[in-house]
């Protein structure tokens, strides 16, 4: 059933030259809530999430099927400090900055530094002069990470990485299906 719901709101997100990042379902206290993250090169923008938000209404108000006790529609850029779930999401956010959990010898590990490589079962990350490999089996949490460095001789600067933000953090549309609260 999700491959199918995925499917669809694939083809409305190309029918609206966006790309889907990715989708969550999360249970709330009056049913479920349908959380699409979606992209475009430049970053996608208020209108973007709202004809997405349209489609995928239009879409479940004709097959009831596709999500049970759906509640809300919730259409966003996954932000800055994106959450990476799978490898196409490693692939695009090579260069920059992340934060990653991992397990190392039965204990957990975070690490922060600049992603380097994408290999078919590990990523490496430097950080300062040292590059570490990690296996994606061993990968329990992963985002994109943005940090707000202070400067001694003026405002607040913020650091990310060499490579622009390819999403910037866009407030976008929500598609209330009933009372919704958490």
């Amino acid at each position: 059933m999700f491959e199918r719901l995925e499917s669809q709101i694939k083809g409305i997100c190309q029918q609206n030259a966006v790309g889907l990042y990715d989708i969550d379902v999360i249970n709330a206290k009056n049913g479920k809530v349908l959380c699409v993250y979606i992209t475009k090169i430049g970053g996608v923008n208020v209108t973007d999430c709202s004809n997405v938000s349209k489609g995928i209404n239009s879409l479940v108000e004709t097959d009831k099927t596709l999500i049970d006790n759906l509640v809300n529609i919730e259409v966003s850029s996954p932000g800055l400090e994106r959450t990476l779930k799978f490898k196409k999401h490693y692939i695009n956010s090579i260069n920059e900055t992340i934060k990653i959990s991992y397990s190392s010898d039965e204990k957990k590990e975070t690490i922060i530094g600049t992603l380097t490589e994408i290999n078919p079962d590990h990523i490496v990350i430097k950080k300062e002069n040292e590059k570490f490999a990690i296996a994606f089996q061993n990968i329990k949490k992963a985002k994109t990470f943005y940090q707000i460095k202070k400067s001694a001789n003026s405002n607040d600067k913020r650091k990310h990485s060499s490579k622009p933000a390819p999403m910037p953090l866009q407030s976008c549309d929500s598609t209330n299906k009933g009372d919704y609260n958490e």
